[in-house]
């Protein structure tokens, strides 16, 4: 009876020879399969940064309708903020908050007064690293 004993007790766990491989056949899953999730990620914020910049452009369109072209210079601010040109009674912000003028990656849209895509303005996001040009998730979208 002692020589079984001795066998089931010995059998009971993972002997370090597999966990060893458990854990390096995890490793190398998490190697293939971590950067393809976060890509996609990114792609997923980009997405998001055009419809958001859409949004703002039409947004924009409604403002130029009620208020005429926005002077050259004038910041996205213009959608949240009452501009200096514009009376108390005929304003209402054109976006719910001020985090709606914001990408993504918390950078805030830029409005390009006149536009370079458009003849009046465009918005844009410079993407992740918020500065100008760039490719991958850097790259920027402009909407006019």
């Amino acid at each position: 009876m002692n020589g079984q004993q001795g066998r089931r007790r010995s059998r009971r766990g993972f002997t370090l020879i597999e966990a060893i491989v458990v854990i390096v056949i995890l490793g190398v899953l998490a190697a293939v399969i971590a950067p393809r999730f976060l890509g996609r990620i990114g792609q997923s914020k980009q997405s998001v940064a055009s419809a958001n910049a859409s949004s703002l452009a039409a947004a924009m369109r409604s403002f130029i309708a009620d208020h005429g072209e926005p002077e050259e210079g004038s910041t996205i601010d213009v959608l949240y903020e009452r501009p200096s040109n514009v009376s108390d009674d005929s304003w209402d912000p054109y976006v719910e908050k001020a985090d709606d003028l914001l990408d993504p990656w918390g950078n805030k849209f830029v409005l390009v007064v006149p536009g370079k895509v458009n003849a009046t303005f465009d918005i844009v996001s410079y993407g992740r690293d918020g500065k100008p040009g760039g490719d991958g998730e850097d790259a920027d979208i402009t909407k006019p």
